[in-house]
């Protein structure tokens, strides 16, 4: 059953590579446009333990880009929804939701050694900031995503790189996100790019984005790959 479930991974990835995947421990920060997609797909292709992080509710406004969100479970936690989902998509994939923000206060406690990868989907610059330095002190791997309007952007950032800090200096209050609105698409695409950084960073792969930062525009359709 295991080997059927993940036969069409392979030749993009080999046996020995999938069985790693299954052995891996990855922390999703936001369970929200980026962090349904990338959940799934990091569930989908194997990855064998996932924590899914978000204090937040599911809204009338999420409807049209995350996931996870429902009619039926609108009030509902985001972290106790991709658990739910993820146990029906993949009973082989053990989830760990957390209902709760990202703080100063627990942010040691919840970003630890114990994770291969750490990703980001969250909404906001300080709580990305925050979380870089986390995953800094505690020497894990972080892929960076963010999304706004028809524009994303992607990047690795291992223990010791400074990309973050280039992307949002300190006392930056906005990145790309602005009032322009997310819409389906963008959150999909930028969270597989997470997803299939984060598979490489876990294998071991040295094609990764470190040091590199990948924007995308879906209205005219650039993609640029940008040295930090």
């Amino acid at each position: 059953m295991i080997a059927q479930r993940y036969e069409r991974n392979i030749g993009t990835i080999t046996e020995e590579e999938n069985e790693k995947l299954q052995a891996c421990s990855v922390c999703v920060a936001g369970c929200g446009g980026l962090g349904g997609y990338i959940i799934e797909g990091l569930a989908r292709i194997g990855v064998g333990f996932i924590t899914a992080i978000d204090g937040d509710v599911f809204q009338l406004s999420n409807l049209n880009r995350q996931l996870f969100s429902t009619e039926r479970n609108l009030g509902y936690h985001k972290a106790l929804a991709a658990q739910e989902r993820i146990q029906a998509v993949n009973s082989a994939t053990e989830i760990h939701p957390l209902c709760c923000y990202l703080t100063e206060e627990n942010a040691e406690e919840l970003i630890t050694k114990r994770y291969d990868a750490v990703v980001d989907a969250l909404d906001n610059i300080p709580g990305r900031r925050l979380l870089a330095q986390t995953c800094a002190k505690q020497g894990v791997p972080l892929i960076h995503g963010a999304i706004a309007g028809w524009q994303g952007q992607v990047t690795v950032i291992l223990p010791g790189d400074t990309g973050l800090d280039r992307l949002y200096p300190e006392g930056a209050e906005k990145g790309i996100e602005t009032e322009t609105g997310n819409p389906v698409f963008t959150p999909a695409i930028v969270g597989a790019l997470e997803v299939a950084e984060t598979v490489k960073v876990l294998l071991g792969r040295p094609q990764t984005l470190r040091n590199k930062l990948l924007t995308i525009d879906l209205l005219e359709q650039e993609y640029d790959l940008i040295e930090l």
